[in-house]
């Protein structure tokens, strides 16, 4: 199953969360979000589908190892573009932002020029 943007950016939610309050639940998502109830659990269900997490016996979301990865690089990508937008004057809150849109789209090579451009800095 191909992750689409909305996916990734479910899976790299479910990660934040579980790195800030250890179980998350779907509500938690939905919160952190601002999305409803019905829309988290229908990604919640694509995504399980698709093996990228799990929901145990109390409904807490885990990631799966793929799941994992994924999140996990969504973030270092969110979290590299913010840097960089904000070496290059952008306001905080704005880099964040525009972080979110380009993790999405961005190539592995032109990632790889950034990354290496903003651990020099």
């Amino acid at each position: 199953m191909h992750l689409q943007e909305s996916g990734e950016m479910y899976l790299e939610t479910i990660y934040r969360l579980t790195k800030a309050m250890g179980a998350v639940r779907s509500l938690d998502v939905a919160e952190y979000m601002g999305f409803s109830k019905p829309s988290i659990s229908r990604a919640v269900s694509l995504l399980k589908s698709g093996g990228y997490i799990t929901v145990d016996g109390s409904g807490h979301l885990l990631l799966t190892d793929i799941g994992k990865q994924i999140a996990e690089s969504m973030f270092e990508r969110h979290t590299i573009l913010t840097r960089c937008l904000v070496l290059l004057g952008v306001d905080e809150t704005i880099a964040e932002e525009d972080a979110c849109k380009i993790e999405h789209h961005l190539s592995e090579t032109s990632f790889a020029a950034i990354k290496k451009f903003v651990e020099n800095q």
